[in-house]
């Protein structure tokens, strides 16, 4: 029932479509041959209306006020909709830029369709004024922060900080690709498959890892420790050969190994090596070194060092 009445009120096929502008056009034109006038008389009598100051409200009067702004929007929807498909196939324009006309433009038809609904209504337009202060102590206290999000959303279409495709990394943990950019959130794609909505507020007030934002390249690290018994400079090499030998490592900047630490068990070592395109993941190359750091170690006697406990037991005393 709930998907019924969805498709009547935002119809997504054409067929819908049509037959909601037949019948709104059949509506409208038994009204001006007057078919609908005795209904008309009747819905607009005293019996069926109020008074709320100088201001007249009956039933056909709320009736006509809701199915003029119900058409007005589900005609300015369909002209957003056409708009929106038209733009995105402007491939020569960023992805950025084209999320910002298209912005503009909702922005534009939706206002052009208040401003001809409350016409058609007999609103003085002239009232808007006292109006829009209305709606700025309401956006001050009850939409503070829709109107963040929705101020935020266009500053990061403006200074293209975030783009569609980029992946960026939060605070928070959440990891993932930037999807889509709306008015209030931003929608992020997680590698394990996860649709998260942030609020555009949260890329203005926090700080956000952009691993895209010049480049899509990245470099990887890998840990290792080795014994103190085993040739420092010979794993060194080892390392670097595992790292150079795997197909997504680039040569600028090339694989480099430090020595970190001289810990209780074992010498470690810290291996960077760098990805041409991170967007193909880290996990993968990361494992795959790894896998090979083990080989080489193994046939050329390099051990890694695991903690070792040894437990003396003392034998108990006679009483």
């Amino acid at each position: 029932m709930k998907k019924i009445l969805f498709s009547l009120i935002k119809p997504r096929a054409w067929i819908s479509k049509l037959l909601i502008l037949v019948f709104v056009a059949a509506f409208f034109s038994l009204g001006f041959m007057d078919y609908l006038e005795p209904i008309r008389l009747a819905l607009d009598h005293d019996d069926f209306a109020f008074h709320l100051g100088e201001m007249r409200f009956s039933v056909y009067l709320i009736l006509k006020a809701l199915i003029i702004l119900v058409f007005v929007f589900w005609l300015a929807g369909i002209v957003s909709e056409f708009a929106e498909k038209r733009l995105k196939k402007l491939r020569r324009i960023k992805s950025s830029n084209r999320s910002l006309i298209i912005k503009s433009v909702q922005i534009l038809v939706y206002f052009a369709a208040i401003t001809v609904a409350l016409d058609t209504l007999g609103f003085d337009l002239t009232t808007l004024t006292i109006f829009g202060g209305a709606l700025g102590i309401g956006l001050g206290f009850g939409l503070q922060k829709v109107a963040s999000n929705f101020i935020s959303g266009i500053i990061l279409l403006f200074e293209k900080s975030i783009e569609d495709d980029d992946l960026i990394e939060l605070d928070d943990g959440i990891f993932g690709f930037v999807r889509h950019t709306g008015a209030r959130y931003t929608l992020i794609e997680t590698p394990d498959g996860r649709e998260v909505m942030m609020p555009n507020e949260d890329f203005m007030t926090n700080r956000v890892t952009n691993w895209t934002y010049t480049n899509k390249q990245g470099r990887i690290e890998i840990h290792v420790g080795v014994s103190y018994g085993s040739d420092v400079e010979l794993a060194i090499d080892l390392l670097l050969k595992a790292a150079r030998e795997h197909p997504r490592t680039i040569k600028h900047p090339e694989p480099v190994c430090f020595m970190r630490e001289f810990a209780d068990s074992s010498i470690n070592l810290l291996l960077q090596f760098w990805v041409a395109d991170v967007t193909l993941g880290r996990y993968e190359p990361q494992s795959d070194v790894m896998r090979a750091i083990w080989r080489l170690f193994k046939e050329n006697g390099v051990e890694i060092p695991f903690p070792q406990r040894d437990v003396h037991m003392k034998p108990a005393e006679n009483t």
